[in-house]
C-alpha cells in the first residue's frame, strides 16, 4: 500500500499515491509463473518497493505520497523498469496486463496467514483471482468527507474503467470485453460500485454487516471501486485494470485527483452528489466492460447511450478547474488525446491477436507498452 509513514496534505491540491498490479509470466507462452516472491525479493534489493499480491503469479508496486504527475511518472517508471528487470533474473518477465492471457485457472496463494485463509474460505473464486489492477489514493481531510466524496465520485466509475481497459484476451480467446478483469472481480460479495452512502455511519454499518456475515474478511476485503481508505485519510479509487503503460496510468492518476478536488469543493458547499441507482451503474458498467474506449458508454446523468469518447470529454470538462489548479491540463489534454487516437492496452492487445491469432504477440506488445511512456514533458 501507499506508504502510510509520510505525511498526507487536505490543504490545497491534494497529494496522492499510485499502487500498480503486474502478471509474472513466461517470456515465451505468456502463462503466469509461480515466482512472484522471489521477484519481489530481488527487486526489492535492487531499491524497489514491491510486495506480494494474493497469487504467487502477481507482485504490487507502490508509489510514496506524491505532490505531482512527474513525481508520480518518476516512481512508477523505476518501479516497472525494476520489477522488469527482477522477473528477467527469475527467468520470468513482468507484464502490465489485467487478465493472464493463458494457462491454469486455478494459481497458488503466496505465502501469508491472511491470503491461505481467503483462499481457504472463498474457495476457487480466490484461486483464480490472478488479476491486475491500478489503484489511486487521494487525500482527504476525513472519514466522513471521504465517504461523502465517494458518492461523487460513483458516476464517473465506468468512464475510468472504459478507459483504462486492458483485460480483453483471457484463456487464449478473445472474450468479446475489453474488460475481463471487470467481469471476474464483480463475482466477488463486495465489488464494483458501491451503495450511496449517507454518512460514515452509514458505511460502518454495512461493513460490519458484512464482516459478520463472513462475506468479507476484514475491512481490506472491502473491493468496492471507490472507497475511503481503512488506514489511511484518502479516498481509493480501485476499479481500473492496470493500464498498459506508465503514461496511461499517469492520465488516470491525473483524473483521479481531480474528480476527488472537485468533489471536495462540492462537499463543502453541500452538495450531496447524484444517487445514481444500482440499476444504471450496473448497465453503466456492464457497457464499459464490454465496449471500452471504442465503443459506447451510458451517460449517468442522463442515462442516454453515448459514445465512451465523448463521456471522456465530458469527464474532463467536469474536472478542468482541479486540473488548472494542478497545473496538469495540458498534460491530461495530450494524453487522453493520445488514448483516444491511438486506443488503450484492450485495443492495441486485440489488435495484435487478431493479425495471426498468437498470444505470442500480445506478450511482445505488453512487453512494450510495460516499460513505455509517451509523452516525457508533458506531466510538469
Amino acid at each position: 500500500m501507499v506508504n502510510a509513514d509520510q505525511p498526507i496534505s487536505d490543504i490545497g491540491v491534494p497529494t496522492l499515491g499510485v499502487e500498480e498490479e503486474f502478471l509474472v509470466v513466461d517470456p515465451d507462452s505468456g502463462a503466469p509463473v509461480p515466482v512472484a516472491g522471489e521477484v519481489v525479493d530481488l527487486a526489492n534489493r535492487l531499491g524497489a518497493d514491491l510486495c506480494p499480491e494474493l497469487t504467487r503469479v502477481q507482485v504490487e508496486s507502490n508509489t510514496p505520497v506524491c505532490r505531482t504527475l512527474r513525481e508520480v511518472r518518476g516512481h512508477l517508471l523505476t518501479a516497472r523498469s525494476t520489477a522488469a528487470a527482477a522477473a528477467l533474473q527469475a527467468g520470468a518477465q513482468l507484464l502490465a496486463v489485467g487478465v493472464p492471457l493463458t494457462g491454469p485457472l486455478g494459481q497458488s496463494f503466496s505465502d501469508s496467514d491472511r491470503y491461505r485463509r481467503i483462499g481457504r474460505d472463498y474457495g476457487l473464486l480466490a484461486a483464480e483471482h490472478g488479476v491486475c489492477g491500478c489503484h489511486v489514493h487521494v487525500s482527504v481531510p476525513d472519514r466522513e468527507t471521504a465517504v461523502q466524496v465517494c458518492n461523487h465520485l460513483r458516476p464517473w466509475l465506468p468512464v475510468l474503467l472504459a478507459l483504462t481497459a486492458n483485460s480483453p484476451i483471457h484463456q487464449g480467446v478473445d472474450t468479446g470485453y475489453a474488460s475481463w478483469r471487470s467481469v471476474l472481480n464483480s463475482r466477488w460479495p463486495c465489488s464494483g460500485a458501491p451503495p450511496y452512502f449517507t454518512s460514515a455511519g452509514h458505511y460502518d454499518a454495512v461493513l460490519d454487516m458484512m464482516i459478520d456475515s463472513g462475506a468479507v474478511l476484514d475491512p481490506a476485503m472491502v473491493y468496492w471501486d471507490v472507497r475511503p481508505s481503512d488506514h489511511l485519510p484518502t479516498v481509493e479509487v480501485r476499479v481500473s485494470d492496470v493500464p498498459a503503460t506508465v503514461d496511461e496510468s499517469i492520465l488516470l492518476a491525473a483524473l483521479v485527483r481531480a474528480l476527488v478536488s472537485t468533489a471536495l469543493g462540492a462537499v463543502r458547499q453541500g452538495d450531496q452528489g447524484l444517487p445514481v441507482t444500482t440499476e444504471a451503474l450496473r448497465a453503466a458498467y456492464w457497457r464499459a466492460a464490454h465496449d471500452g474506449i471504442e465503443g459506447d458508454g451510458i451517460d449517468l446523468f442522463t442515462n442516454h447511450r453515448v459514445p465512451a469518447a465523448h463521456l471522456l470529454r465530458r469527464l474532463i470538462r467536469h474536472v478542468r478547474p482541479a486540473l488548472r489548479r494542478s497545473g496538469e491540463l495540458r498534460a491530461v489534454n495530450a494524453l487522453s488525446t493520445k488514448v483516444l487516437q491511438n486506443g488503450n492496452g484492450a485495443v492495441r492487445q486485440r489488435k495484435a491477436f487478431q493479425r495471426r491469432g498468437r498470444l505470442e504477440d500480445v506478450v511482445t506488445i505488453l512487453s512494450r507498452d510495460t516499460g513505455h511512456d509517451w509523452l516525457p514533458d508533458t506531466a510538469a
